[in-house]
């Protein structure tokens, strides 16, 4: 691989005041069940609508975090991150309901990690407050990427289930004891291997998030045994095997540390195949159980890596192979 230098930031007073979480009846009933703030019994939540739903979902994230975090509508300086949908539309009309500047994101299911280091530059550049939010709907992704619900077309086994869910997270210049605090971060670039299948994303994935996490320890002289864990967005099963093969051969062992959001949020017998994927993946299991984790104690200093693949209907129709991009941050307490 060819990694290119000089891709990671320090930051010194970005720190994680609150976490807020919207998941879905599936998300709840995996892994981390009673975790969320708020997980829904109808992935409709009373819309007519998926994609109201999401949107939805998107605004109580956004009003969930702030209120949780004692803060008002007024105190927040900018509402940042994205979703799947086309032109970031679920994103875009909820921070309708908001006051604060908006800057909508998108790079996939890396979106919710991208939003936290454009909103921790934000932060250490005069923001005092800024919201950052990711999230997607399984049934709104899989009708715009794949096939018509209704057609009950049948999965394969290398395939994994959009995530049902929207994490909030409000980052500020305001330190406070016991918060955690994001302290470097890399940017991912684009990495491209050829994958074509569309079902198979956590392989066209896992060669990003070799190359963002080789380059930050090369970058940083940090090494897998400075963290208690390092935790991949939404490469599932088979993208964590490649990533851990890949990382082997760049000399980089993080078979003990390595666990991803995606693979983590259902059980086996939920029948996800892969595990899930979708910009709510890191969002929701980072706002709960690993910020959780980190006020607690039992996290020290962890790596948390937003993966994503490049793709749209447009492009695969078309052909053409599945670029990724993975960015990275590490988060201190």
């Amino acid at each position: 691989m060819d990694y290119y230098k000089n891709r990671t930031l320090t930051f010194e007073n970005s720190y994680i005041i609150e976490g807020y979480t919207v998941a879905g009846p599936k998300e709840n009933d995996g892994r981390y069940k009673g975790f969320f703030d708020l997980a829904l019994n109808d992935d409709m939540f009373g819309q007519n609508t998926f994609e109201r739903a999401e949107r939805k979902m998107f605004e109580h994230a956004i009003d969930g975090v702030i209120g949780k975090a004692n803060l008002e509508n007024g105190d927040v300086d900018a509402v940042l991150g994205g979703d799947l949908l086309n032109q970031n539309v679920s994103m875009s009309f909820s921070a309708r309901k908001q006051h604060a500047g908006f800057l909508g994101l998108y790079n996939a299911c890396a979106t919710y990690a991208e939003s936290l280091i454009v909103g921790s530059c934000l932060v250490s550049n005069g923001y005092e407050n800024v919201v950052c939010v990711a999230g997607s709907h399984f049934s709104t992704a899989e009708r715009q990427y794949r096939y018509p619900l209704e057609l009950g077309v049948l999965r394969s086994p290398v395939t994994q289930w959009t995530a049902t869910g929207v994490g909030a997270t409000v980052l500020s210049n305001q330190s406070a004891v016991g918060v955690p605090k994001i302290t470097r971060a890399t940017i991912g670039r684009v990495v491209d291997y050829g994958i074509m299948d569309v079902n198979n994303m956590g392989a066209a994935m896992a060669p990003s998030a070799c190359d963002t996490l080789v380059t930050f320890f090369r970058d940083t002289n940090a090494c897998p045994d400075d963290y208690d864990v390092i935790y991949t967005g939404d490469l599932g099963k088979l993208g964590s095997d490649i990533l851990l093969d890949l990382a082997r051969q760049e000399g980089c062992d993080i078979s003990s540390k390595q666990h991803d959001c995606g693979a983590s949020l259902y059980w086996d017998e939920q029948q996800t195949y892969q595990g899930g994927s979708g910009a709510a993946c890191s969002a929701l299991v980072f706002n709960s159980v690993l910020l959780g984790r980190l006020r607690r104690g039992e996290y020290k200093k962890i790596l948390l890596l937003g993966t994503g693949a490049l793709m749209s209907p447009t492009t695969s129709f078309q052909g053409d192979s599945i670029p990724a991009i993975t960015h990275l941050v590490e988060v201190c307490i």
